[in-house]
Formats: structure tokens, C-alpha cells, sequence
């Protein structure tokens, strides 16, 4: 099952995120990623987080149409950003492939925040911000992508290497690359728009114009 976690921050523009959504299986809104879903004509099956953004922005009456069981409330001082909650409830629910819409802009704190949950094993599979999509690239994995030709692509390691990487249809080809903890590729050009990459020991994050 692929969920989506819509987060509060800067997100996709209302069309690119219903096409985002289209064929998730289950939507999730924390915070004020619920103003956003509902913008772009979305209803989440759940509502969760501290709601001290939503409140602030709109007030609690917007909870008011959604089934009281299907809202989790927390408490402002917790563990656990509203963002990680959002996964594990959908990690919970079966989710298999989680996406990530939202989470630009605003405090540098919190967008380290999301970019370290992708260091972790179980990290989200696809990150949405207002003009860029993140995806988590495994060891052994092929990412295939279309782009309008001249896009640029950057690429990061993850986690622990080694790292080894090929490419098809970059200005700069991967293999052969060394890579350790603190290396990245940056402002990669894919010549044509199509391009690949592959992963042949590690895990990369590969940033990028949206696809949709």
C-alpha cells in the first residue's frame, strides 16, 4: 500500500498534489498539511499532530467535519515530530510506500529535520517540496526518471556506505565516483530530461524538479 503524509511547509501547488495522491491508498494530514489537502481538494482519511500550527492559522474549527476517530491530538511537548508521527501511523496501517508532500520553506531546523528521517532504515520513499521531489534511491534499486531536458539532478549518500553509483543520461556519469559521509554531486544535468541511476552498494538521495 503507498500512503502519503501531507505536512505542513511549503508543498506542491494544489494541481501537482492531487496528482500526486492519485492511487495513494491512504492520506494522512498533520498539522496544517491539512489546510493544504483540503486546498487542493483532498479529504485525509486521518488528522493528527500537536495542532498548534493549525491552530494559529485557522483555528480548531476545521477538525469539526472529520470523525473524532479518526483525529489524533497530541501534546505540544512530545517525542515526536507531527512529521514522524504521520509515518508511523502510516508504517502502522500496512503502508509499505510512504511519500512525503509539504516541508519547504520556514525553519532550518525542521527541514534538517526531514531530511535526516531518510538516513534511517525504514526512510520514506519520496519527498515533495513547492518546486522538488527527493526520492530515496536503495542499494541494488534503478531509478528511472523523465524531466524536461537540462534538468538538474544532485545526488547524496545515505547512511552508512560503502557507496558505489552508475548513471545513463547525466552530463556527469556517477561510476567511478568515490564517495564517503560528507560527499555530494550536485547541479548534474540530464542532458535529454531521461536519465538513470543505480545503486550498486549504499543508499543515495536524489533531488530533482518534479516528475509530475
Amino acid at each position: 500500500m503507498r500512503g502519503i503524509a501531507i505536512i505542513g511547509g511549503e508543498g506542491p501547488e494544489s494541481g501537482v498534489l492531487r496528482k500526486i495522491a492519485r492511487g495513494a491508498d491512504l492520506l494522512v494530514a498533520a498539522d496544517s498539511g491539512l489546510i493544504a489537502a483540503e486546498e487542493a481538494g483532498l479529504t485525509p482519511d486521518w488528522v493528527l499532530g500537536d495542532m498548534d500550527s493549525l491552530a494559529n492559522l485557522d483555528g480548531p474549527g476545521r477538525l469539526e467535519k472529520y470523525p473524532p476517530d479518526r483525529i489524533r491530538i497530541f501534546p505540544h511537548e512530545k517525542d515526536l515530530t507531527d512529521t514522524e508521527l504521520a509515518l508511523d501511523l502510516l508504517k502502522g496501517l500496512g503502508c509499505g510506500e510512504i511519500w512525503i508532500s509539504g516541508g519547504g520553506g520556514g525553519r532550518t531546523d525542521h527541514l534538517f529535520a526531514i531530511r535526516s528521517l531518510f538516513e534511517r532504515e525504514q526512510a520514506p520513499d519520496r519527498w515533495f517540496t513547492k518546486n522538488e521531489e527527493i526520492r530515496c534511491l536503495g542499494e541494488g534499486r534503478v531509478l528511472s526518471v523523465s524531466l524536461p531536458p537540462g534538468s538538474l539532478v544532485s545526488v547524496f549518500p545515505l547512511g552508512k556506505g560503502p557507496w558505489e553509483a552508475e548513471s545513463t543520461g547525466l552530463k556527469w556519469p556517477l561510476a567511478g565516483l568515490e564517495w564517503k559521509i560528507g560527499s555530494f554531486g550536485i547541479s548534474n544535468i540530464a542532458i535529454e530530461g531521461r536519465f538513470e541511476i543505480r545503486s550498486i552498494f549504499g543508499r543515495f538521495l536524489v533531488i530533482m524538479p518534479h516528475e509530475f
